[in-house]
Parts: C-alpha cells; structure tokens; sequence
C-alpha cells in the first residue's frame, strides 16, 4: 500500500506543480491563439525575481508568511513591467501574421529574455531555500513529505478553481470568451479587443512568473530552468488540449501519475513515459482530450 499511496501522492505533487507552470501558457494560446514559447523564461523571471526579493537586504529579515507576500509581490512585479511591455511593442505587431510567424516571434523573444536574466543575474546559481521549510514536515505512515509541497498542491487548485471562475462567472470573462469565440464579430460590437489581448496576455505573464517564484524554494534557479519547464508544459497542454483549462488539469495529472509510476517502477524510463504517453493521446485524439479542432476553448 506504501507504493501504491507513494505514487498517487508524488503524482499529484508533481502534477500540481505542472499545472502551475502549464496554465498560463494554456491561458495565452486560447484567448490569442499564440503559442507563447517564451513561456518558460518568464517563468524563470519569476524565479529570480523571488529570490532577489527574498534575499534582499530590505525584505530578508521577514520571516513566515511574510516570505510568501514577499514572492508573490516579486511575480506580480515581474508580470506588470513584462507583460504589456511584451504585448504592446512587440506582439500586436504580429497579430495579423501567420501563426508560425507569431511562433518564431515568441522563439526569438525567449533567447532575448534568456540573455537577459544572464546579463542581470549572471550564470551561477541562486537558492531560496527559507519558505520551504515554512510547512513543517508531514508523516504519512511511512512516509515523510515535505509541507511546502502540499501548499504547491493548494496553491494550484486556487489558481485553477479562480481562473475558471473569472472565465465563466464573471462579467470580464464574458467579454473574453466572446473574443475567443470570434474577435471580429466582438470588435462589431464595441469589445476593445485589443484591451483584451493586453489584459489576457498580462495575466498569463503573471501565471507564469507566479510558478516560477513559487517553484524557487524548490530548486537552484539557474538562466535554464526555463527550458525544462517549457517542454514539460508543452506536453501538458497537448495531452490536454491547446486552449483548455481543464484539458491543462487533466494533463498536468496523468504526467505527474505517469511519472511517479515510472520512477517507482522503471526510474530509467522517467522521461520517456511523458512523451509516450502523450504520443499515444495524439493518435487516439489529436486535438487533446479536451480540446476542438475547429474552435478554441477556455
């Protein structure tokens, strides 16, 4: 039975932290129809953004929850000064472009943001490791998890349960979900689409950054870290369908369930049960298993 819950909860930590990374990228591509590969490095602003506010001079003598404040104000900071900079004088001029074009657009812009994070913060490795030990250790029979990643696990379920809330329940996701469904006719009648395009992309800014802070305590933030959590995203929404939230959900959880049964079962194939995995979806249903071919979904 150890195994058995040692999966299912290693699963679902590692899933939850996917979900977190993958959501914005899901987000960004559903209402704009970009597949944003600078994703991953704004991630890893986040990250760094985190860190630098957590290990200031200023803010390094907070301690508790405080910390967490802390990190969330260095995402929400990063995503306000990156968001409709990136939108307003780079993106929009593409809009009217072919997808690729958009593609290799957000592929150029993420080696700049790349450069960028080495020109700021250089090439060696920085570590936030307080807010980890924040939730204590938690001992489950056998078994010893570390709190902070169940917060990851919480964190994440808010951030999903509040989107779709906004998206579905609310006035401002309304107005979205008609520009998904069809900008020109929303344009007729008096939507900003373009507003819309600025707020939306922002915010899926602010998702990605928002991982990459909270993910810092976890991990040696390094310019690359970015370019793992892209790819493991990009199998995520895949599985799950470009567009969906939900989709995004569903996939964040059978990686994060296939992985753990790969690293108890077959640690050498850890890698390549992701990928299988979501080779095997595309046969099966090559729009995602929850995603349309002929219209987006939020």
């Amino acid at each position: 039975m150890d195994i058995v819950f040692a999966i299912f909860a290693d699963g679902i930590i590692y899933g939850a932290w996917l979900f977190l990374v993958a959501i914005g990228l899901t987000l960004v591509f559903g209402v704009m129809k970009i597949l944003n590969v600078a994703h991953g490095a704004l991630y890893a602003i986040g990250a760094y953004a985190a860190a630098t506010l957590v290990n200031s001079s200023f803010f390094g003598q907070l301690e508790g929850m405080a910390v967490l404040v802390i990190m969330l104000t260095g995402a929400v900071t990063a995503a306000l000064l990156l968001g409709p900079l990136l939108e307003r004088v780079l993106l929009r001029l593409f809009y009217e472009r072919d997808e690729i074009v958009l593609l290799l657009v957000t592929f150029g812009l993420s080696l700049i943001l790349e450069d960028l994070i080495k020109l700021i913060w250089g090439v060696y490795s920085h570590y936030v490791p307080g807010p980890y030990a924040l939730f204590g250790d938690l001992e489950i029979g056998s078994l010893f998890y570390v709190g902070y990643d169940f917060f990851i696990v919480g964190l994440a379920i808010a951030v999903g349960l509040g989107t779709h809330l906004v998206l579905n329940r609310t006035n401002v996701g309304k107005v979205v979900q008609s520009v998904i469904h069809d900008d020109e006719i929303s344009r007729a009648m008096g939507i900003n689409v373009g507003r819309v395009y600025l707020g939306a992309f922002t915010f899926g800014v602010f998702l990605a950054t928002l991982a990459g802070a909270f993910t810092a305590p976890m991990i040696a933030i390094t310019p690359t870290i970015g370019v793992n959590a892209i790819i493991l995203s990009f199998a995520v929404v895949v599985i799950g369908g470009l567009g969906s939230i939900e989709g995004a959900a569903i996939g964040a959880l059978v990686v994060g369930l296939s992985r753990a049964s790969a690293i108890n079962f077959w640690p050498e194939a850890e890698l390549f049960v992701i990928y299988a995995v979501m080779s095997l979806v595309l046969l099966v249903r090559p729009e995602g298993l929850f995603g349309q071919i002929q219209q987006r979904k939020i």
